[in-house]
């Protein structure tokens, strides 16, 4: 059999475990973590059509090797190339054969680059490891980039080079304009640490005038109605004294809107309050603080409030804490001012508070707006032109606004801000990511 022959046959089973192989992976996937290189090309030529420039034409499915990774064949010498992570962190493994024998581990030298997105790379060695040659570095997420590989074995140097995409997709900067896609450089700020209260707008006290009649009477007649605006010393309602019979009129003390009226004409008055009038230029609300975190804030302290009813959101302090506690759930009750010059807070309404209790300067912070869960992860897209890709991140500390982040961003990273469940659904639409 001349060589030429033996290498077709070799092939042809080659084939043959690639098929087997790959009815494997299909019967396990999901239910593991390791990464064929052969299932990422498949991503990546669901993203080229996509929007990469591939060609209409179908690829190939690479072939795979008995142990279910991609197989590369040149010449005399095939490797079989797999990102492994079954109970360890993510690492290439690789097997050699040369001429159709097995490559002792020890005689091959294998080299992987990894080009990623924005264009760093990184350099994987091989060494043997229980009969096979690994990798000496982990491969971190995501795993797309563009793969140099070259292997060695006795004087003889074969080399392949391919895109291995996922989580990748592209948008044209007028098709991300158009869609309201916006980006911002990532770097250092502050984040707060928070307490997160729930309360309700009420009218202070020293805002809030009873007004009952002077002389036990007769009601007259009524001028003022629920929810007028009267000046200080406006006539509200007018009454017949049952001691002279005169009549007098019973005025606001304060400038502000009748918030109750329980007075008609005709009716007797007594002591009872017949009017509730409130300045409503400035309101407070309450909040209920519980456990330990109560002890955590003083007077001073920054609160975000966001009114339920639409959102609206106002930076303000706390006035005081309240001197006792509720009996039944040991609260303490927080106090603040709240400007209302549009007119809008109003007495009762419901409020979500962000009480700061700790601030810091940290390295790397991101907008809350900017993170979308994707498969099991935090995650968000960086922008280099015209293509963006998934970073899956490490958060820490969130004030409700920003987040601290731990690990997958660089600080300068272009990453989006807004509209990032766009980005999330063309890349999940494109087909270019895989299950880990």
């Amino acid at each position: 059999m001349n060589r030429h022959t033996f290498l077709l046959i070799l092939l042809l089973l080659l084939s043959g475990l690639a098929g087997c192989g790959d009815q494997g992976a299909e019967e396990s996937h999901g239910h593991g973590h390791d990464h064929d290189e052969a299932e990422a090309s498949h991503d990546a030529g669901a993203e080229e059509h996509h929007g990469h420039g591939h060609d209409d034409d179908a690829e190939e499915e690479p072939a795979k090797g008995p142990n279910g990774g991609r197989l590369h064949v040149q010449g005399e010498l095939a490797v079989e190339l797999k990102i492994e992570e079954s109970g360890q962190p993510p690492r290439y493994v690789a097997w050699v054969t040369r001429d159709g024998n097995v490559v002792d581990p020890r005689e091959a030298t294998v080299e992987v680059k990894l080009e990623r997105l924005g264009g760093s790379v990184d350099t994987h060695r091989f060494t043997p490891v229980d009969g096979r040659l690994q990798g000496n570095g982990v491969v971190g997420e995501p795993h797309s980039f563009a793969v140099t590989l070259t292997v060695s074995v006795g004087g003889e140097t074969a080399t392949w080079a391919y895109d291995s995409f996922e989580g990748r997709t592209t948008m044209s900067a007028k098709a991300a304009e158009d869609a309201g896609v916006r980006v911002a450089a990532v770097g250092s700020g502050v984040v707060a640490e928070s307490i997160r209260a729930f309360g309700r707008v009420i009218v202070p006290s020293q805002r809030l005038a009873d007004v009952a009649a002077q002389f036990d009477g007769v009601v007259r007649g009524v001028t003022a109605n629920l929810g007028d605006r009267v000046g200080a010393g406006a006539t509200l309602a007018t009454i017949e004294s049952s001691a002279s019979l005169a009549t007098y009129p019973l005025r606001s003390p304060i400038t502000g809107t009748v918030l109750s009226r329980s007075v008609e004409v005709g009716q007797r008055t007594g002591e009872d309050v017949l009017f509730q009038i409130a300045d409503l230029s400035s309101l407070a609300v309450e909040l209920p603080l519980f456990g330990e975190d109560a002890l955590r804030v003083a007077p001073e302290t920054s609160v975000r409030l966001r009114r339920l009813i639409d959102g609206h959101e106002v930076v303000v302090r706390i006035e005081r804490i309240l001197p006792t506690a509720d009996a039944l759930s040991q609260s303490l009750t927080a106090r603040v001012a709240v400007p209302n010059d549009d007119g809008r807070w109003r007495p009762g309404m419901a409020v979500e508070a962000h009480v700061v209790v700790d601030e810091a300067e940290i390295p790397l912070r991101l907008p809350m707006s900017a993170l979308q869960r994707f498969r099991d992860r935090q995650v968000a897209f960086i922008r280099v032109g015209d293509t963006y890709e998934i970073r899956p991140l490490e958060l820490g500390r969130s004030d409700g606004e920003w987040v601290e982040v731990r690990e997958g961003l660089n600080v300068g990273d272009e990453v989006v801000v807004e509209q990032s469940f766009l980005i999330k659904a063309d890349i999940e639409k494109s087909g270019a990511s895989h299950d880990h």
